[in-house]
């Protein structure tokens, strides 16, 4: 099983280079980055594992930007988004982003989506609340229509995205997409949408997947998908080896585990700790 790991890079941590070299030369599988864009200072919404919302997510790195930088001192390292808040971004734009990164890391990028939960950041999108999740799926659908083979137009029936057919390179090494998971608590709606444009599903602290990956997989059979291509990803994970174990039994391929957003010294103290599960 595949070790990656996670964390909120900011203006005070460990800095995207000098953690991307120690993960590869140590040799964990992969770097995930989570996505806020801002956080308003009014805010209704709770913070979803309640108390005082932590210091780091009003200062997070841009993902993308912090991901290049890694990609540009690493040659192996996995390099993923945990997660994209899709719905929060011009989709035309953002495929290119997505596109121009696996290219330029050589198909290394792995696009978690994500639907969000601070109703406050995403209403300065102009993101309806109510409608991001479908608006998410047209997104995809549309990105997927711009990395398509040839131009390839998309209409989505109630988002109003919309692209024309288009010359758009460069496309994502693998062809097609890169490797999608989606992230978010288990339920109908959103295996929906793993089955319908994703690789698989990144399940926050992996809780509970004895009964949820039984289920998932049965929407995946239904979609017509192959059941031998699903992946189940952990994610934010702090480890044990009993847990571990537990994912490896129930087939997962890939774990990430949660780093602190502390500075050099304490991430790769974590790191020493996490070695031990390589």
């Amino acid at each position: 099983m595949r070790i990656s790991t996670t964390i909120f890079l900011t203006d005070e941590t460990i800095t995207p280079v000098r953690l991307a070299r120690e993960l590869e030369q140590r040799g964990f599988a992969g770097l995930y980055l989570p996505e806020h864009t801002h956080i308003p200072v009014e805010r209704a919404t709770p913070y979803p594992a309640g108390g005082p919302l932590p210091r780091e997510y009003g200062r997070t790195l841009d993902p993308f930007v912090a991901l290049g930088q890694a990609a540009a001192v690493t040659e192996r390292l996995g390099l993923g988004t945990g997660i994209t808040l899709v719905a929060q971004h011009d989709p035309i734009a953002l495929a290119k982003r997505i596109a121009t990164l696996d290219h330029l890391s050589g198909g290394r990028f792995t696009l978690g989506v994500g639907f969000g939960w601070n109703r406050e950041e995403a209403a300065d999108h102009g993101v309806d609340w109510a409608g991001r999740r479908e608006r998410t799926r047209e997104a995809m659908h549309l990105m997927r229509a711009l990395w398509a083979p040839e131009p390839t137009p998309y209409e989505g029936p109630t988002s109003g995205l919309s692209v024309r057919a288009s010359h758009a390179w460069p496309k994502p090494v693998t062809g097609g997409a890169p490797r999608t998971l989606v992230g978010g608590a288990a339920g109908p709606g959103l295996f929906s949408h793993v089955a319908d444009y994703a690789d698989g599903w990144m399940p926050i602290g992996g809780r509970g997947l004895t009964e949820t990956v039984p289920a998932l997989r049965e929407v995946w059979a239904r979609a017509g998908r192959d059941p031998k291509a699903l992946q189940v990803v952990p994610y934010a994970v702090l480890p044990s080896p009993g847990k571990l174990a537990h994912y490896e039994e129930l087939g997962c391929e890939e774990v990430v585990l949660q780093l602190p957003p502390g500075d050099e010294r304490e991430v790769l103290g974590v790191l020493d700790e996490f070695g031990r599960h390589l």
